[in-house]
């Protein structure tokens, strides 16, 4: 067994509280995994976990461990890719976490441009519109829209991103543009269930918020259908910027109530604070702060 991999399998055990999770983080099987955990234990002279059936827990010796393994394997990591980044570029595998319509219309192609430059890295990108633990998925840096209320978090704000009214010509010639806020109750409205509220919409207009009850024949979880049911004729959307930019510039949709809009959220990327940044880490988060317009509408 290789002391390192041991290693490995014991602290990513411990944040993911079970052999399963952590061989899903390595890339293992979970009886591999278990196996390389006795391995480590036989090795070291001393049990690490205390195994029941409904849970794992520590042993005295795993809580000494674990306060000082995280880091010594991020010495490690960046010890050893450093030999070979000198001329490769970064190398190592580099899990992100973002939600599905931001990382398929802003990330991706800044995670394109990034791994360009760096071959021997792998990017690892989980996208999900759920709240993610970074801790017990093993993920290095997340990207999150809105209020942060994890307060073990670091944040970086990268931007921010208003949400906009938008609908089809199409449906608003046929239905009527709405001329104020009340007239919104009288149409169509597609809701996005993301969106915090209990299907209230969160609307400003002259510095003023309002929660505006609206209704409609369509709830999805996707900002992205939500647009595209919107560029289809089916009614009024309210989406993030991101989402709606290109069709607004061509003339798919337009501007329901100009003067009125959502509340703008921050974009941020996050990483856990207990935890010694990788250098891959590191380097992406940097890059990220120079990519912000291709990230946010506004910075």
């Amino acid at each position: 067994m290789d002391f390192v991999d041991g290693i490995r399998v014991f602290v990513a055990t411990v944040e993911t509280g079970s052999f399963s999770g952590a061989a899903a983080r390595l890339g293992m099987s979970p009886k591999l995994a278990s196996k390389y955990m006795a391995e480590l234990e036989q090795r070291l002279g001393t049990r690490l976990l205390q195994r029941t059936t409904r849970r794992l827990g520590m042993t005295a010796a795993g809580e000494t461990l674990i306060q000082r393994a995280p880091d010594w394997l991020a010495d490690l990591d960046v010890m050893t890719s450093g030999l070979r980044e000198t001329k490769r570029g970064l190398s190592g595998t580099l899990r992100i976490s973002a939600s599905i319509a931001y990382g398929e219309l802003r990330l991706m192609q800044v995670l394109s441009n990034f791994r360009s430059a760096h071959p021997d890295l792998t990017i690892d990108l989980r996208l999900s519109d759920r709240y993610v633990d970074l801790a017990a998925e093993g993920i290095d840096l997340a990207i999150r829209i809105g209020r942060l209320n994890d307060s073990a978090l670091v944040a970086r704000r990268l931007g921010r991103t208003t949400l906009q009214l938008v609908a089809a010509p199409s449906y608003l010639d046929r239905m009527g543009r709405p001329m104020n806020l009340d007239a919104l109750e009288t149409h169509n409205c597609i809701r996005d269930t993301n969106l915090r509220g209990n299907g209230s919409w969160p609307l400003q207009e002259g510095g003023v918020l309002r929660l505006l009850n609206v209704r409609g024949s369509f709830m999805v979880n996707s900002p992205r259908i939500a647009c595209d049911l919107a560029r289809n004729g089916e009614g009024i959307s309210l989406c993030p910027d991101y989402v709606v930019h290109d069709d607004l510039a061509t003339g798919a949709l337009e501007h329901v109530l100009p003067t009125v809009c959502g509340p703008e959220l921050d974009i941020h990327a996050v990483y856990l604070g207990q935890r010694r940044l990788s250098q891959r880490t590191r380097a992406f988060l940097d890059y990220l702060g120079s990519e912000q317009q291709q990230l946010s509408i506004h910075r």
